[in-house]
């Protein structure tokens, strides 16, 4: 009896550990199911932020949707501050001076220049309405959070005088740049041929562009970006894309790439942000190149952009920012790549080309016609031109200037077993 009663006693406890462990699976899953219907809530609700309804959609031979959404629609005036905001259909001024083939309008007049991108072969956006890239539910879910999508990580700015190389390896990025600084700059403008670089792992990126900067390179930082970019995290394929970025706050809370939050102002309906360009450039092949102009309103002080021959695209309107609300106090034009390997290894994606500077025209990647715009609102060559790279046997820059090319530099790094 003593030991019928021992047994009982044993399956009684065992009953209640299997009834336990029973119960907290059942709250783990149950947990599990909400986390997992939360995020979805969260990233349907984001979705329906950011994807604005369009007038017509176009589907794209890469596989985006491009939406022709009204241009007061537009993502920017989400923003509490730009409400009663009126959209400024055109610069004030525009910079004049050497190799400026440009002229003031959203759209150039006379002859139609070619737009190199995709979406353009089956159709585009009236005027009135700007083309948008329809926001996917897979490119949120690779973010690391709904709140960090559409956004860059911090310390991504090269910081060629006071560079702190450790804290910017144990980061990851990794630059080839040529610069500017010490003065006061109203604007920056260059032609960069495009390429299709190739990325290792789907966290890495590579990218040309022009950083306009204010501030230190602190908690504080304000930086307008420009230029093409590979980012399989972002976009979920490795073509070569048209971006924009922009920060306050050294990439912490404010900004974007493209029209991914408000701020930006976009008043072109031909030229999409994020969307694919198309072709670029070969190795030891032809050569295509894009050119983008930055610079600042003197009337009304808001930041413009301008892609190719003359189509303005819009602007950063100047409350957006702190430092920049006058000018920016360094310019940089260059490549940047993402590092992910650790351990003394390195990656193998490519910056530009992925071949070094000294190989040349049609080989290596170029920025040629690098400008400045001063305090005239004229472009000018910049003064004091330097360069900087963390891991020059990694990524290389070489400046040069002659009377065809202006001010210029070949940049970039091979893929490399380390």
């Amino acid at each position: 009896m003593g030991a019928l009663h021992f047994s009982l006693v044993k399956l009684s406890r065992g009953f209640f550990v299997c009834l336990w462990l029973w119960g907290m699976l059942s709250l783990s899953c149950a947990a599990a199911r909400y986390g997992a219907s939360r995020q979805k809530f969260e990233v349907k609700k984001h979705l329906n932020r950011l994807n604005k309804p369009a007038v017509k959609s176009i589907q794209s031979p890469d596989g985006d949707i491009i939406d022709c959404v009204p241009i007061s629609k537009q993502p920017a005036f989400d923003h509490p501050f730009l409400k009663d905001h009126k959209i400024q259909m055109r610069p004030s001024y525009h910079p004049e001076g050497i190799f400026d083939d440009s002229k003031v309008s959203a759209k150039p007049k006379g002859k139609e220049t070619h737009i190199p991108q995709l979406w353009h072969r089956y159709g585009k956006c009236s005027e009135g309405t700007i083309p948008m890239r329809r926001t996917k539910e897979d490119d949120v879910l690779r973010a690391s959070s709904v709140k960090r999508y559409g956004k860059k990580k911090r310390r991504t700015v090269p910081l060629p005088k006071s560079a702190e190389p450790d804290l910017i390896n144990q980061n990851g990025h990794q630059h080839a740049i040529a610069y500017v600084e010490g003065d006061k700059y109203y604007g920056a403008k260059a032609t960069l041929n495009v390429w299709e670089p190739k990325i290792q792992h789907t966290n890495e990126f590579s990218l040309s562009q022009i950083w306009l900067l204010g501030g230190s390179f602190g908690q504080d930082l304000n930086s307008i970006e420009a230029g093409w970019q590979v980012s399989p995290d972002l976009y979920g394929d490795n073509n070569t894309r048209l971006f924009t970025y922009w920060t306050s706050d050294a990439y912490q809370a404010t900004g974007c790439y493209n029209l991914l939050c408000s701020g930006f102002i976009q008043i072109n309906s031909d030229i999409a942000m994020g969307a694919s360009i198309s072709p670029v450039s070969g190795y030891r092949n032809s050569q295509y190149d894009i050119s983008i102009l930055i610079w600042k309103d003197p009337k009304e002080g808001h930041w413009w952009m301008q892609f190719g021959n003359g189509y303005v695209l819009g602007y950063w309107p100047s409350f957006l920012f702190s430092y920049l609300t006058e000018s920016a106090s360094m310019i940089e034009w260059g490549g940047e790549v993402v590092n992910s390997q650790s351990d003394g290894h390195h990656t193998w994606t490519q910056m530009g080309s992925g071949h070094f500077p000294e190989e040349g025209f049609s080989k290596a990647s170029y920025f040629r016609n690098i400008q400045v715009v001063d305090g005239s609102n004229n472009l000018k060559a910049p003064k004091g031109l330097g360069t900087f790279t963390e891991k020059s046997n990694c990524y290389d820059v070489q400046t040069g200037s002659n009377d065809d090319w202006g001010h210029y530099f070949y940049y970039g790094g091979p893929v490399l077993s380390m």
